[in-house]
C-alpha cells in the first residue's frame, strides 16, 4: 500500500522561503511520475512541479521553486523561495504508477496516489 505524507508547511512573510518534504512508503517506482500540486480556497487544484526524470514547472513558480527527488530515501522535496501571497494554498504530494511527459505531468488523472496535504500561508 502506497502512502505519501507531506511536511514542512507553515506561515511565512512574502519574500521568504519554505521547504516542503514528501515521505513515501510502499512506492518503489523510480520511473514513476511524482509531483507537487496546490489548491487555494475556492480554486481548483493545480500542478506546481513534477516529472519522471525531467522536471517540469508551472510558469507561476519557475525560477522560484525547485523540486528534488531522492529515490534511495523515498522523498520528494519542494524548495520554495521568494514566496508570494498568491502561493498561499494547501500543497499536495502526488505519485503515479506511470511515467509522465511534458504533456501529462500537470494532469491530475496522471497520478493515482496523493498525500493529505500541508498548508502554506504567505503574508504580505
Amino acid at each position: 500500500q502506497v502512502q505519501l505524507e507531506e511536511s514542512g508547511g507553515g506561515s511565512v512573510q512574502a519574500g521568504g522561503s519554505l521547504r516542503l518534504s514528501c515521505a513515501s512508503s510502499g512506492y518503489q517506482n523510480i520511473r514513476g511520475c511524482m509531483g507537487w500540486f496546490r489548491q487555494a480556497p475556492g480554486k481548483e487544484r493545480e500542478a506546481v512541479a513534477g516529472g519522471s526524470g525531467i522536471t517540469y514547472y508551472a510558469d507561476s513558480v519557475k525560477g522560484r521553486f525547485t523540486i528534488s527527488r531522492d529515490n534511495a530515501k523515498n522523498t520528494l522535496d519542494l524548495q520554495m523561495n521568494s514566496l508570494k501571497p498568491e502561493d498561499t494554498a494547501t500543497y499536495y504530494c502526488a505519485a503515479s504508477t506511470w511515467f509522465c511527459t511534458a504533456s501529462s505531468w500537470y494532469r491530475l488523472p496522471a497520478y493515482n496516489y496523493w498525500g493529505p496535504g500541508t498548508q502554506v500561508t504567505v503574508s504580505s
